[in-house]
């Protein structure tokens, strides 16, 4: 089992939101076996998702897509994100 972690700045929590629910499809296509998503308590536009798959390959994979990249960009995601991957 993999889990990867994403920590990003969004421009606005809800408009994120909106568009993370609507890539579901896109998650199940790329090997997201589970994922939960968390607000900074002090700094509610802070958000970590976290992602579980099989495989770390499965979920560079995932990251490397560029349909969610745009998704990202629709989203409001602001920066770079950080992602780290673990074992």
């Amino acid at each position: 089992m993999a889990v990867s972690l994403v920590l990003h700045r969004v421009a606005d929590y809800d408009a994120w939101r909106e568009v993370y629910d609507s890539v579901a499809d896109m998650q199940n296509d790329g090997g997201v076996t589970q994922q939960s998503v968390h607000r900074m308590a002090d700094d509610p536009d802070n958000v970590l998702v976290i992602h579980h798959f099989d495989t770390v390959e499965t979920a560079r994979a995932f990251f490397a897509r560029p349909d969610l990249k745009d998704a990202m960009q629709r989203a409001g995601v602001q920066g770079e994100p950080r992602i780290e991957y673990f074992e």
